[in-house]
């Protein structure tokens, strides 16, 4: 969850105050600076155990999952964000030597949440649509077993593939594997149901 603090600020002024140390993480969108909110024990779980799978499947190969400790830079969309999962398989750009600000995640993960929700599927995806490096970003319940997909095809369109269940497997295809859900879920308290609560 975000919530607003202070408006206009230009990009740099921004990363100064983050790199300061400020004891709360910050996204910035168009000159405005939105504070980020504690994550509830599914959400930290989910982050947890599909970060370390994916890790996992792609060791010994040229790819990086990193957490969300890593700002991602829309530059086209004058944002900077921190998605919940980042990886990329190929070498890493980045906003300056610091190596702090990547400026080419190909698949992004976001852990959905009541408060959120709305705004990751909406105005999150929009501004993560402009980074051209992006394949794939991945939206997670954390109440149920349920992951969807959201591929960007070569015509420029997003094609969403859903995958429910704990039997079932998600592919990255970005990255060029797969992954149980049930590893997904692991310890998480989730609806054993396919209803979704919508």
């Amino acid at each position: 969850m975000t919530l607003k603090t202070q408006p206009q600020y230009g990009f740099e002024d921004y990363l100064a105050a983050e790199r300061a140390g400020r004891d709360v993480k910050h996204e910035y969108v168009n000159g405005e600076v939105f504070a980020m909110t504690g994550a509830s024990f599914n959400h930290n779980l989910i982050v947890l155990n599909l970060g370390s799978e994916l890790r996992a499947r792609l060791k010994g190969r040229p790819c990086h999952v990193l957490p969300s400790d890593m700002r991602v830079r829309i530059e086209s969309a004058n944002a900077a964000k921190y998605p919940d999962l980042t990886a990329l398989c190929e070498a890493p750009r980045f906003h300056d030597d610091r190596h702090d600000v990547l400026l080419n995640p190909a698949l992004i993960v976001e852990v959905l949440s009541a408060s959120t929700e709305a705004y990751d599927r909406g105005g999150k995806f929009a501004t993560y649509r402009r980074l051209p490096s992006l394949e794939e970003y991945v939206l997670v319940s954390q109440d149920h077993p349920l992951v969807e997909v959201f591929s960007r095809q070569p015509d420029g369109r997003w094609v969403l593939s859903e995958t429910e269940g704990l039997d079932a497997e998600v592919v990255f295809d970005s990255l060029g594997c797969r992954v149980a859900m049930r590893e997904i879920y692991d310890k998480v308290d989730v609806e054993q149901g396919n209803d979704r609560g919508d």
